[in-house]
């Protein structure tokens, strides 16, 4: 992964953690304006990549919503529309993947034939039951991070939209791959499908 790839990445999982420790020393505008900033030399970088990441429409989905909470808030100078990176991203997935579903192929079997080109019915199958396992946890927690905007402290938010929410992803990623491994072999001795993610 190129440096500046990681550096945006770093970027988008401490946004709480910036924000939440960049209002102790600056006003909400700056912090928004630096965002911003940070959105467009992504959005420059990412147009003159030819590969798969310039493909993908999450990474387009951050970027505009980067650019929507911080021209909100740079507009405002307020602090709460910062918080609301992300109650946008998780609405943004949701609607991403939603999408899919009623417009196939789903997202995770678009990135199931990266790998597997041919992809089996049966991994069409189950790709499509992740897609929606993955839409129930962005409404989920989109809803649970709505509410740490609306009800909770600047603290609180900025420990669930960091450390917990990303917590919660990966134990669902984590989860989904031993299911998968399950399935895959089950799959396998009944049908001869080995391999199909």
């Amino acid at each position: 992964m190129a440096p500046a790839n990681i550096a945006f990445a770093v970027v988008v999982i401490s946004y709480p953690i910036i924000v939440y420790f960049g209002l102790g020393y600056f006003e909400a505008r700056w912090i928004a304006l630096a965002l911003i900033v940070v959105a467009l030399v992504r959005l420059f970088l990412l147009k003159r990549l030819d590969g798969l990441a310039a493909r993908m429409p999450q990474a387009n989905l951050v970027i505009g919503a980067l650019m929507v909470v911080g021209i909100s808030a740079m507009a405002s100078n307020s602090p709460i529309l910062l918080q609301y990176y992300p109650v946008c991203m998780n609405a943004l997935m949701l609607a991403l993947f939603a999408t899919s579903l009623f417009r196939p192929p789903s997202i995770i079997e678009q990135f199931a034939r990266i790998k597997t080109p041919d992809l089996p019915e049966a991994g069409v199958v189950y790709t499509r039951k992740v897609t929606m396992v993955w839409c129930g946890f962005f409404a989920v927690n989109g809803t649970i991070a709505l509410y740490t905007v609306l009800d909770t402290d600047m603290g609180f938010w900025a420990v669930y939209n960091s450390l917990v929410s990303y917590s919660l992803m990966g134990l669902l990623f984590g989860g989904e791959y031993l299911v998968r491994r399950t399935v895959q072999r089950g799959t396998a001795r009944h049908q001869g499908a080995k391999g199909w993610l």
